[in-house]
């Protein structure tokens, strides 16, 4: 019987992080999964980079609860089960708003470099793996998927494969729902900067809270504005009216996966694995975008699959072994496409 891997927890000291504008720490702790018999030989290894959702952070993957597995017990169930070997790599996009999308931002921090610039830099130099785009793959849940799916895109010199669960997409199913209760969350604690204060100083974040919470942090990633101190963003909407500022919201639909596809279609191609799947009940739409998005890839003739099982999005650590198992097989095959 295979017995389970080890977890080494990396410090990456990041520089694209130093001096970032929400005052976040640019030191983080990376979790990293080495596989059953990593130590007893001299073998390399692919790598699997995981993105967490929001509100996750970097050690947080490694944590299960009850009838939860971990990301490293999954991982250990794949590999028990025949797929090849690799190393899982947890990285953390956390902002003090909850997350980062992955992406550079003048009102979080160059997160999208610090995953695909440092911290694969630190994993290759410390670590006996295939340093290779076809032997590293990506992967994530929620917004974690969805930063998944664009640095694939935007970096196929570095990933050659992507898995993507629940990921965010089709942006005005996912995130419009919540611009109007955006607005009158806020307008409760006296408007927008006021409740992004007393949401930092809140000893316990309630539920209403976090909603509105998430905007703020996806116009932090998308539509990020140095010119508008203190938390440097432009809304989608007027607060308080509710009213879509057209412009704003183009600048979101630029990052949405659904949309990015076309622009990208040539990265996707070479993929050796695009995999994306979606509960059917999902609370944020999820499963519309993932249905979007398999309805381009394949009017573009991209090579993907797409899967859909009943369920929501919460507590779905259980199918996490569908995507490290296609990504170990994938990973492991010969480097062309």
């Amino acid at each position: 019987m295979i017995g389970p891997g080890r977890v080494v927890i990396e410090q990456v000291e990041s520089r694209a992080l130093q001096g970032n504008p929400l005052g976040d720490p640019h030191a983080r702790q990376i979790p990293v999964y080495l596989p059953p018999g990593y130590d007893h030989s001299a073998a390399r290894y692919p790598v699997i980079y995981w993105l967490h959702g929001f509100t996750g952070f970097g050690l947080s993957a490694i944590s299960a609860s009850p009838w939860v597995p971990s990301l490293p017990q999954c991982m250990d169930r794949v590999i028990a089960a025949g797929a090849p070997p690799a190393i899982l790599v947890m990285a953390d996009g956390f902002t003090k708003f909850g997350g980062s999308q992955y992406l550079n931002s003048e009102a979080t921090g160059r997160y999208e470099d610090f995953v695909v610039d440092e911290i694969v830099a630190h994993i290759d130099r410390r670590y006996r793996t295939l340093a290779s785009p076809a032997h590293r793959g990506i992967t994530g849940k929620s917004s974690g998927g969805y930063g998944a799916l664009v640095l694939a895109m935007r970096h196929p010199d570095v990933f050659g494969a992507v898995a993507s669960h629940s990921g965010d997409m089709l942006f005005e199913a996912c995130y419009m729902p919540d611009f109007w209760k955006f607005c009158n969350i806020t307008a409760r604690h006296g408007g927008l900067e006021a409740f992004l204060r007393q949401f930092l100083e809140a000893p316990k974040k309630s539920n209403d809270a976090v909603t509105a919470v998430n905007i703020a942090a996806m116009a932090m990633a998308y539509s990020p504005n140095p010119a508008r101190p203190p938390f440097h963003f432009d809304l989608p909407f007027d607060p308080h009216t509710g009213e879509i500022d057209e412009a704003t919201w183009s600048r979101w639909l630029t990052w949405d996966p659904v949309r990015m596809a076309p622009r990208h279609a040539d990265a996707l191609r070479r993929l050796k694995l695009i995999y994306v799947e979606c509960g059917s009940r999902d609370q944020y739409n999820l499963h519309l975008g993932a249905r979007l998005l398999h309805r381009r890839l394949d009017a573009l003739g991209i090579r993907h699959e797409h899967v859909e099982f009943d369920d929501d999005h919460s507590s779905i650590n259980y199918r996490y072994v569908e995507s490290l198992r296609r990504l170990c097989e994938a990973l492991a095959g010969p480097d062309g496409g």
